[in-house]
């Protein structure tokens, strides 16, 4: 796939996540029972509470899953974490605490993060010793360019 934005990134790094979620535990080996199961009656079952049903994911979201998830070689460990904690829903205030930064520290690193990943599956490399903001600023303005009649791109 060609031509990956922050937005498509930060999707598939949701859905990685909720997938994850969805999928089975491990099955614990060596716990077993010898007593019968418990017969309910249609009455019994009736009043039971209903238990939600876990839907389990396509194996093509599976997939996606795996390979969203070897992204974070792109990372370093605090921006893998951090793209993950915020992947799986974590409020900010949460991860402010969790990483020891502030609110804006960690919207930054959090969005380099994301950029790195854009940069790295466009087969771009990241220059490492330019600043956050350059790289931020740099997938930003490519994210709008649209190509013109002459050849040449337009910033929107």
């Amino acid at each position: 796939m060609a031509d990956w934005t922050r937005e498509r990134v930060e999707e598939r790094l949701s859905e990685a996540s909720a997938v994850l979620a969805r999928l089975p535990g491990p099955q614990r080996r060596g716990y077993f029972t010898t007593w019968p199961d418990v017969v309910l009656t249609a009455r019994e079952i009736a009043d039971q509470a209903p238990r939600p049903m876990k839907v389990l994911p396509s194996p093509q979201a599976i997939s996606r899953m795996e390979e969203t998830i070897t992204w974070n070689r792109f990372l370093s460990r605090f921006h893998a974490n951090l793209v993950w904690a915020r992947a799986d829903g974590m409020p900010w205030k949460h991860v402010c605490h969790r990483f020891g930064v502030t609110r804006a520290t960690a919207v930054r690193h959090w969005e380099y993060a994301l950029c790195v990943i854009t940069w790295q599956l466009n087969g771009r490399e990241v220059n490492r010793k330019r600043g956050m903001d350059y790289t931020i600023e740099r997938t930003r303005k490519l994210r709008w360019a649209k190509p013109t009649a002459g050849g040449g791109s337009e910033v929107a």
